[in-house]
């Protein structure tokens, strides 16, 4: 399993067009062959900075869902928003407490 962190920073009055985007295709995105969680955060510190956390069953998965349509249409939909050049992470969970 592998978790993927992406960074995400918006001009405010771009904000209400992202949520829309992840409004309307989270569920295509949480349904997609190998995601199994799909989370999205918001700074407490700068409201206009967001994160998206998912898990996927393997690099494979992952690197199947970034050469989908579904995948090039919504990140063409959202890079037209950033003000920052996003950051994305693929990390392997070492521990989890609950």
């Amino acid at each position: 399993m592998l978790t993927r962190i992406v960074k995400m920073s918006f001009n405010e009055d771009s904000i209400e067009n992202f949520l829309t985007i992840f409004e309307t295709n989270k569920n295509y995105i949480r349904g997609f062959e190998g995601c199994v969680f799909l989370e999205l955060y918001r700074d407490k510190n700068d409201s206009n900075i967001f994160f998206t956390y998912s898990y996927w069953n393997s690099e494979a998965d992952l690197e199947n869902y970034r050469n989908s349509e579904l995948f090039k249409r919504v990140w063409a939909e959202t890079k037209s928003l950033f003000n920052a050049k996003p950051e994305a992470w693929s990390v392997d969970k070492l521990e989890s407490l609950k």
